[in-house]
């Protein structure tokens, strides 16, 4: 069953909170990875995907003999398959955007994601998405905006494509969402790993299948550490509150990006990325303050 149910609702909130915020600083910190994995270290995007998610599902399986075989249980094998492949297909779009639009726009462009996620929560989970959620997304997409400022470049049809990523992640969280109901966040993290090495796999094999450089190696094991902890933290995160709620917080991932990428690589934000952010930051207080402060009030 999910855990939410076994923490208090206030509870419930704050912890989900802040475990998508870990995530998200555990994705920013993938992403970099990822960057120096292409840009300094010259390594191909398959080779990258393949050893990310396979060293990902290595440094994963203390989580198997920890809980036995009963962390590969299933009931639903049907949705675990139909979120890898939202995932990865995801992750291919998101490649392909990435080669003909600019980072910042593309990131920016992502972040409509949860209105997706805020969609598929009231139509296919029964979630409750109220003014303040709404309200509180649409205030840090507006941040993403105003950091980016699409509407002053040309927009050719590749850009989008972010937005079509954003559509299949959101698929996959709202997927995430329904198999926390029954199984444990171990598990879920598990299958998505596991499935998705041997899709790498065959596209890096239609590759060349060339194994990195030695000096590559650290930025690989770096990559899977990091997405197996992204993973379940965020795994954790809708184990314990609504999807719809969770998604402001989303929206932190900007920043952490920019931030990480500003101290990494030297790529200085713009003016613009202040308020922006700091838009973002407020969404996410806020909507966290009152559904807190709501259900303190209903006794829960």
């Amino acid at each position: 069953m999910s855990q939410t149910t076994s923490l208090p609702a206030s509870r419930s909130a704050l912890t989900g909170a802040g475990l998508m915020v870990l995530a998200g600083i555990g994705f920013a910190g993938i992403n970099v990875t990822l960057q120096w994995a292409g840009m300094v270290s010259g390594l191909s995007s398959t080779a990258v995907a393949f050893w990310q998610y396979f060293l990902a599902f290595i440094f994963a399986l203390p989580l198997v003999w920890r809980q036995g075989l009963k962390a590969l249980r299933t009931r639903h094998p049907a949705l675990h398959i139909a979120r890898v492949v939202l995932s990865a297909a995801g992750v291919q779009v998101w490649v392909i955007a990435l080669a003909h639009v600019p980072l910042w726009q593309a990131i920016a462009l992502s972040m409509t994601s949860p209105f997706f996620v805020l969609a598929g929560a009231a139509l296919l989970l029964g979630e409750k998405v109220t003014l303040e959620r709404i309200g509180a997304t649409a205030f840090g997409f507006t941040g993403a905006l105003i950091i980016i400022a699409p509407w002053s470049e040309a927009f050719t049809p590749y850009a989008l494509l972010p937005v079509a990523a954003a559509a299949l992640w959101a698929g996959a969280s709202l997927i995430t969402k329904k198999l926390t109901a029954s199984e444990s966040p171990e598990s879920i993290a598990l299958y998505l790993l596991l499935l998705l090495t041997p899709i790498n796999f065959a596209l890096y094999l239609g590759s060349g299948f060339a194994l990195p450089p030695a000096e590559g190696w650290a930025v690989l094991l770096t990559a899977g550490v990091l997405t197996a902890a992204a993973q379940y933290l965020l795994t954790r995160a809708y184990a314990v509150a609504d999807a719809a709620y969770l998604q402001p917080f989303e929206d932190l991932k900007l920043p952490f990006n920019i931030v990480l990428g500003w101290v990494i690589f030297g790529f200085a934000p713009d003016a613009a990325f202040w308020p922006g952010a700091a838009m973002i930051v407020l969404a996410s207080v806020y909507i966290m303050n009152r559904e807190t402060q709501a259900r303190r009030a209903m006794g829960k």
